[in-house]
């Protein structure tokens, strides 16, 4: 999926009320997760299994809530959209 194509999904799914490229809002940039979660084998699903699931303690007080509306593929294109730079 392109580039265009996942930034639109995080936009559809209202990952941007919390987060931003760069900077922090609620939870942390997209630069940020990036950094943590690198380019390891596994990142992209750990990231995907996270947006759905949702966590708590990974980055502060603030828990990410679970966002079972976002469908599993679409969560998949994100988790390789933030592993790839979300650019």
């Amino acid at each position: 999926m392109s580039a265009a194509a996942s930034q639109a999904l995080a936009q559809k799914y209202a990952c941007v009320a919390c987060h931003q490229p760069a900077t922090k809002v609620v939870g942390p940039s997209w630069k940020d997760i990036r950094a943590r979660y690198g380019e390891g084998q596994g990142a992209a699903a750990q990231l995907a299994a996270g947006i759905r699931a949702g966590s708590s303690g990974k980055w502060g007080a603030m828990p990410m809530p679970p966002q079972m509306q976002v469908p599993e593929a679409d969560a998949r294109v994100l988790g390789q959209w933030l592993v790839d730079g979300a650019k």
